[in-house]
């Protein structure tokens, strides 16, 4: 009966069942932050599945080596004799190497671009002594101080178009680059990479950042039409800007990208020296029939309207805005850049165009960056960033 039990003795029960329970709660207050850091780092060689985990995955490859220290360093207080303090010291180490592999990878791409792009395009002196500066990741890359202004470049029925304006560090007439953002032509704006349009400015180009007018509000070709309008009052008033009208460069990024070329190689206009293109769709039939992962981005619906339907309803604006149908042997010199495992648009869209270009003769070069995602220059530093930032401006001497 319940009265014969000692009492000292259900104590120490109930003190031993405590002790357990807290040492079972200690354990995952131990193990939760090492998990956490190690599903993280995943983010630089697994596929993000959704759009949140895709912009994470941004931070993830472009910031790396931040993150292995992180991942070091929680490694010290985490670390004790029991089980889970020896599981979490492994967690955090699988995490930190996996955090270094973009750098890692990043640096047999670097090693290898200088030559590419002089076989593709010629010899050039570009300001940064290599594509990837290692103390660069840790101090940055400062863009110098540029004067900006707010222009108004056209105005279609009540809304007024305006871009801003990077006046070069130069005295005489500059090379104009046109940038285009991207945001699935239907948002994102010209603030978005202002450190490459700073960067630019102070190597002696002039910039233009452009606002464009956005689906679904305005269909295909009305962003088009926009780039031109924009071309064309810039050229109006290059002795008051200081620029070349007859060295243009366009540059634009996923759907600006895809606004980029199909202006380039549709203008046969031979003061547009060249285009960069940063992982844009190339051909619309095909990202249709090849749409991406739907919790990452819902790809027919993006292009249903941007171009007013499916490519049965408005097969024309399909072929007119897919830039691998409108290369030709006089298209200007072409850089492509695209990450091997962009989750918003498919690698083989570059790879598509560069096949064309081949085909045609066109002076072109795809870099392929294989760790990197969609928007992997978005950090200027980052090894994404400091890569593709050698390779446009090396493409920029060659062409201007």
């Amino acid at each position: 009966m319940s009265f014969f039990i000692d009492p000292p003795r259900r104590k120490d029960r109930d003190a031993l069942e405590w002790l357990h329970n807290r040492m079972r709660f200690s354990d995952l207050v131990r193990l939760l932050p090492a998990v956490v850091l190690l599903a993280t780092s995943s983010l630089a060689v697994v596929r993000a599945p959704t759009h949140f985990l895709w912009m994470a995955a941004i931070g993830v490859m472009e910031w790396g080596h931040a993150l292995a220290i992180i991942c070091i360093a929680a490694a010290v207080p985490l670390a004790n004799n029991s089980w889970s303090g020896r599981v979490a010291v492994i967690c955090c180490a699988l995490a930190a190497m996996l955090a270094l592999t973009p750098i890692l990878r990043a640096g047999s791409v670097a090693r290898e671009l200088p030559k590419q792009l002089s076989a593709a395009f010629g010899g050039a002196a570009p300001h940064r002594p290599s594509a990837l500066v290692y103390t660069d990741l840790f101090r940055g890359v400062s863009p110098p101080e540029v004067k900006v202004e707010r222009l108004i470049y056209s105005k279609v029925q009540d809304t007024e178009l305006p871009l801003d304006f990077y006046r070069p560090n130069s005295a005489k007439p500059a090379p104009l680059v046109v940038a285009i953002h991207g945001g699935s032509w239907q948002s994102g704006d010209n603030k978005d990479f202002i450190g490459m349009d700073q960067y630019l400015a102070g190597r002696g180009y002039a910039v233009a950042d452009i606002i464009y007018r956005l689906a679904p509000q305005w269909k295909f070709p009305a962003a088009l039409d926009d780039t031109r309008a924009a071309i064309a009052f810039l050229r109006q008033r290059a002795d008051s800007l200081n620029i070349d009208p007859h060295r243009i460069v366009l540059l634009g990024r996923s759907a600006g990208g895809q606004i980029a070329l199909a202006v380039a190689y549709s203008a046969k206009d031979p003061g547009i020296r060249g285009v960069v293109s940063l992982y844009a769709p190339t051909d619309l039939y095909w990202s249709w029939e090849h749409p991406g992962n739907p919790l990452v981005i819902d790809t027919k619906s993006v292009l249903s309207a941007y171009l007013g339907g499916n490519p049965s309803e408005v097969p024309s604006n399909y072929t007119a805005a897919s830039p691998t149908r409108l290369v030709t042997s006089s298209s200007p010199p072409t850089l492509l850049l695209h990450g091997g495992r962009d989750e918003l648009v498919s690698v083989y869209q570059s790879e598509r165009l560069a096949q064309r270009l081949r085909e045609a003769g066109v002076r072109h070069f795809n870099l392929a960056l294989p760790w990197a995602t969609h928007g992997f220059d978005y950090i200027l530093r980052g090894p994404g960033g400091q890569i593709s930032t050698y390779a446009i401006e090396y493409f920029l001497s060659c062409v201007t």
